[in-house]
């Protein structure tokens, strides 16, 4: 008999549902938030009114698109954390009820861990080569930056991570300040494309073992670009192309120093790419070419895996599930949920 999981992921401003069916995806579904743009990022009560809003729908239509009725569902995987709580809150109120309702199992998610977990999914069809354990994963989102030695597919150690801003908030507010949309990460990789980047050197940070820090990089950006704007007004709209272009250079350089001083010191021969950021056409390029250069295998996601989506929570679960890792009725959401907690 299949073991069917459905995954609901409400950890910032999207909406999804998800069916897999013994490690093969079904159906993902994706709502997100247009409100939040005109604001320049995520508004936390906005959010969570959205969630309300579309959940129900989009549970229903992720069953619908996988072709499985409730009573067939083996159990509900749903994100506990870490995210904004008034968004998980609303997440986890509705995993409980439909695993209630159902008299189901009800399997709690760290959502940092789904990201990297994302490429164990299996597709009806398709390739479904998965990595090898050890592998290195970077994992790189809009809030956490962190590099994650995965032994198993729930045995993970942090390595390294951001001891202030994370990669993605390096992109987006390095975009705000060149005036482009949010979000603004998407923005800063179309127009490198177009650029140089060497056009301009901003400085890498020092930070001791495998972390990361971005936040003085976001302060020099900065300064740089008010010292050309006072003495060149218009200099931000002529230079966007190389201005994106070194910006983003600069944070994959920064990443990928430390991916290879991991790979080489440990000796594992398999990294991996996950998390929101690993959209990034610079970045997803720089890791293949790594891996070329080093002989690694290499494993980069698919774009529609990188962001938000409960198909990363429902994959978690399948195997949470599988080891008899379930939760109680009464588990709460944790807005600062870490590996070392699921």
């Amino acid at each position: 008999m299949s073991v069917i999981i459905l995954g609901i992921e409400s950890s910032c401003d999207d909406t999804s549902a998800a069916v897999i069916a013994d490690g093969a995806i079904l159906s993902n579904v994706i709502a997100g938030q247009e409100v939040h743009r005109k604001y320049g990022g995520v508004v936390p009560e906005l959010a969570s009114r959205a969630h309300q809003q579309n959940i129900v729908p989009v549970v229903d239509l992720a069953l619908r698109e996988a072709g499985i009725s409730r009573d067939r569902v083996s159990a509900v995987g749903f994100t506990r954390g870490p995210g904004l709580m008034g968004s998980l809150l609303v997440g986890t109120s509705f995993s409980k009820g439909f695993a209630l309702s159902c008299g189901i199992p009800l399997i709690e998610v760290n959502h940092l861990q789904a990201h990297i977990l994302v490429h164990f999914i299996k597709e009806p069809g398709g390739e479904s080569a998965q990595p090898s354990f050890p592998f290195i994963c970077l994992l790189v989102s809009g809030g956490h930056t962190q590099l994650v030695i995965v032994k198993d597919h729930l045995s993970m150690e942090i390595a390294g991570q951001t001891i202030d801003d994370a990669a993605g908030e390096a992109f987006d507010k390095c975009a705000k300040l060149m005036g482009l949309p949010y979000p603004g990460g998407p923005w800063i990789d179309k127009y490198a494309v177009k650029g140089n980047p060497k056009a301009f050197y901003f400085p890498r940070p020092s930070v001791r073992g495998f972390d990361y820090s971005f936040s003085g990089l976001k302060t020099s950006f900065l300064y740089f670009l008010r010292e050309r704007e006072k003495d060149d007004p218009g200099f931000i709209k002529r230079s966007i192309n190389d201005l994106c272009a070194s910006l983003q250079y600069t944070i994959v350089e920064i990443l990928m120093q430390n991916l290879d001083r991991l790979a080489r010191e440990t000796g594992i021969k398999e990294v991996a790419l996950a998390g929101g950021v690993a959209a990034n056409s610079g970045l997803r390029n720089a890791v293949a070419e790594y891996g070329r250069n080093r002989n690694l295998r290499v494993r980069i996601p698919k774009p529609v895996y990188t962001t938000d989506n409960a198909a990363m929570i429902a994959i978690t679960a399948y195997y949470r599930y599988l080891k008899g890792h379930l939760s109680a009725q009464d588990v709460t959401p944790e807005a600062r949920f870490g590996f070392g907690s699921s």
